[in-house]
């Protein structure tokens, strides 16, 4: 229990450090390397901070407790924008593009319906992972092909707000803070999530639980981290886009691995409770976002909002446990 406690006090204080340093550098690369901080975010950050969803994914279904796997992936999802963006939108209300609106929102929407169809009859097998990691690879290549065509107006002036927040420094140091960054993440989250799986096991919590709960949130912590210190800074397109990537890299890579590696079947509440549940969170986040176009962004309102369903997601995991 101590050991337990101890775990999670140090990969809490490293992990506030080290999401600092990876912001900074990811926006200094991105300024050095020319890409847009939207792509930054929607890639790799996104990516950077999902690894730990992907490790302990691999670990579980290496164990066979593909219910944790499973509902790792969803339960992130479900994390990621019912605390991670409701939080973020509360310290400091995120301005949203009409690109993101237009073609990245509607993409994790599309990819959310995918993997629903992947879980529709209740199993997840190696059909379904090559599937999920196919589109991975149409996601990325859309992705970056979306950063080329010429901005809207508004999109570039908000673009530039961005680019003048982001700090002056080499390529080298820039690389190699992203780099220590990305990997104190990752080691932080790590100690965050063994500590508080720990103490969730010693009460006898069912592995599907701990993965829609203690290391939904617990590997969802980079994300939050990373979301908060990047809106504090005033680089919203990362933070913004930092959910929305996570959540794709989530679906198509944290999903397909226990079909590849494990492939099983699930009770139907992975379905009718959980997967429902992330499907809602994302449609009511498409809407948001697309109000946010004419109310300035997704504010301290939407913020409540988010955050009162995510509570009662718990609330209503609670009683059907």
């Amino acid at each position: 229990m101590l050991l337990a406690l101890l775990s999670i006090a140090a990969g809490f204080a490293a992990l506030i450090w080290s999401a600092d340093r990876f912001v900074e550098g990811a926006a200094a690369t991105a300024r050095q390397l020319g890409m847009s901080p939207l792509l930054i975010g929607l890639t790799v950050v996104a990516l950077g901070t999902s690894a730990p969803e992907i490790l302990v994914s691999v670990m579980a279904a290496l164990d066979d407790h593909t219910g944790l796997a499973a509902g790792n992936a969803i339960g992130s999802n479900i994390a990621n924008i019912g605390l991670v963006l409701a939080i973020t939108a509360l310290i400091a209300p995120l301005p949203v593009k009409n690109s993101l609106i237009l073609r990245e929102i509607p993409l994790l929407v599309v990819v959310t319906l995918l993997a629903g169809a992947c879980l529709f009859d209740l199993h997840l097998g190696v059909s379904d992972g090559l599937l999920l990691l196919s589109a991975m690879l149409v996601t990325l290549y859309l992705l970056f092909r979306w950063q080329k065509p010429p901005l809207a107006n508004a999109d570039q002036q908000l673009a530039q707000a961005e680019a003048d927040e982001i700090p002056e420094m080499p390529l080298p140091r820039a690389l190699g803070i992203l780099l220590i960054g990305l990997v104190v993440l990752i080691i932080s989250s790590r100690a965050l999530v063994w500590g508080a799986t720990e103490m969730a096991l010693m009460f006898g919590v069912s592995d599907l639980v701990i993965g829609l709960t203690v290391v939904a949130v617990g590997t969802s912590l980079p994300e939050l981290a990373a979301s908060i210190a990047s809106a504090l800074k005033k680089h919203h397109e990362i933070a913004l886009g930092n959910v929305v990537g996570s959540n794709l890299f989530n679906l198509l890579t944290v999903l397909a691995v226990p079909g590849l590696i494990s492939p099983s079947s699930f009770g139907p509440e992975i379905l009718m409770r959980d997967y429902l549940s992330m499907l809602g969170f994302t449609l009511l986040l498409a809407a948001m976002a697309w109000l946010a176009l004419r109310r300035g962004g997704i504010g301290r309102l939407s913020g409540s909002i988010l955050f009162a369903c995510y509570s009662a997601y718990y609330v209503a995991l609670y009683f059907t446990i």
